[in-house]
């Protein structure tokens, strides 16, 4: 079925009246990355859309105290670290008494994030798209009801379909209470008043590394204490995982005492799956608190979708943005297709780190003949005339198809730089294709194709 434009969907934006009894054509439940895109996308497709938010601002995680904050943090702190480290100096730029103003880098962060989750208010506007505060569950196979903080019921909305978009919620430490000022989780970490002298990450994955990096650069000491045998997290390349350098990885299965001011608990997230109904309507989740759906991303419940952090894959607000676009064209009768070993991943350290596609190690083990091609970004002329050569380029295709495999960068363009290796693997592109792409120089650009070149016919030509 093709929807077609209902003239309502933007008069509901102006007029009083109540949606129990309109029904609609889908109500979403969440308005991060995936909840808010999946509204807009169904609005645009002509149904009538609702999405429910349980806080009192839009965009999730993400947006409020997650990827934006975290990357305004990550910006500025490096300019800073420039500055204090005497890297500007090197290059010619001599600053006078600096000092660091952290309320007013908070205020900056702020101003970012009150910008974009006010975007979304405004697209949800222009698109006809209905914003519902409060709770939302699932009362029914096609009925939400949006609950007060009290969990009394506000109104009850009749829909067609349902799309749980609710993401996830920091994983707990067992024995660690976080109370937010010495003991924290990310959403603390981003709003310390003071830099702690000393701070110990529980765990060295994405959010301890770029977190760690922050409060590093700004005057703290950091320690990461992390329980799996490399850092970066799951699906990070070996060698890419060694190159990543912190100030000291403590190995958790030796007993030390630590001395911090601040605990940093980033063990990882966990899907936000609570209160929403769903045993109700005969949905179970699987051992991990996951919803089960189909590759239409339907439950088994046929009316009740799910997507992003709250089902199985990788826990990326890009990874549930493509998932809400795809599951609402679905409905609408298109077609369905994501590849996720085209998702890519990044750090935002400095450099960043990014890859997408399988490592070696997964190679390895699932037996795939591959062919390598590294090029260091010492050997880039941008990356030199930038004074910025740490990193590595490393491209995997394989023996016989020199079809590119998976792509693992280190550099501080390093999240830019993934998006052509994913945009090539996606087209099914081989190592000689990207080869043989005219780079524009100078340019960082150029280690990537360097690196396919080396994986094509076995040598670069600037090493």
């Amino acid at each position: 079925m093709i929807y077609q434009h209902h003239g309502a969907a933007l008069a509901c934006q102006t007029r009083q009246f109540s949606v129990a009894t309109e029904e609609q054509d889908l109500v979403v439940i969440g308005s991060g990355p995936g909840g808010y895109v999946a509204a807009i996308k169904a609005a645009q497709l002509g149904m009538k859309t609702v999405c429910v938010e349980k806080n009192e601002t839009l965009g999730g995680t993400c947006l409020n105290v997650g990827c934006i904050p975290s990357k305004a943090l990550l910006n500025n702190s490096h300019l800073y670290h420039l500055a204090q480290s005497g890297d500007l100096a090197k290059r010619g730029i001599d600053v006078g008494d600096l000092k660091l103003n952290l309320p007013k880098m908070m205020e900056q962060k702020s101003s970012a994030v009150k910008a974009l989750t006010g975007g979304i208010a405004h697209l949800f506007k222009q698109n006809g798209v209905t914003h519902l505060k409060g709770h939302g569950r699932i009362t029914g196979s096609r009925e939400v009801a949006v609950l007060h903080p009290d969990g009394k019921i506000k109104e009850v909305v009749k829909t067609k379909n349902i799309l749980i978009a609710t993401g996830s919620e920091v994983t707990p430490f067992p024995g660690l209470e976080v109370d937010e000022t010495t003991v924290v989780s990310s959403t603390g970490a981003l709003s310390l008043d003071a830099v702690p002298e000393k701070m110990v990450l529980i765990g060295a994955g994405v959010i301890g590394l770029e977190l760690g990096s922050v409060w590093q650069r700004l005057g703290s000491q950091v320690t990461a204490v992390e329980f799996l045998p490399h850092i970066g997290g799951i699906g990070i390349d070996m060698e890419i995982s060694i190159k990543v350098s912190v100030e000291s990885v403590k190995d958790s299965s030796k007993k030390e005492e630590l001395d911090c001011n601040t605990v940093l608990v980033c063990i990882g997230r966990r899907p936000y799956t609570k209160n929403l109904g769903l045993e109700e309507v005969g949905i179970a989740l699987d051992e991990r608190g996951r919803i089960p759906v189909n590759s239409r991303f339907a439950s088994k419940v046929p009316s009740v979708f799910a997507i992003g952090d709250c089902i199985a894959g990788p826990m990326l607000a890009h990874k549930a943005e493509d998932e809400g676009i795809i599951a609402v064209e679905g409905m609408a009768g298109g077609a369905v297709h994501i590849d996720y070993n085209c998702v890519p991943s990044v750090i935002y350290t400095h450099p960043e780190v990014a890859w997408v596609g399988k490592s070696e190690e997964q190679l390895k083990e699932e037996g795939v003949k591959y062919k390598l091609g590294k090029f260091p970004l010492a050997a880039n002329s941008r990356a030199k005339t930038n004074a910025d050569t740490d990193g590595l380029v490393k491209v995997i295709s394989h023996e016989e198809t020199d079809r590119i495999l998976g792509a693992h960068i280190i550099a501080s363009s390093a999240g830019e730089l993934i998006n052509e290796a994913a945009l090539a693997m996606e087209y099914g592109a081989s190592s000689e294709d990207v080869a043989r792409v005219c780079h524009a120089h100078p340019t960082v650009s150029e280690a990537f194709r360097e690196a396919n070149m080396a994986a094509y016919v076995g040598k670069a030509i600037n090493i």
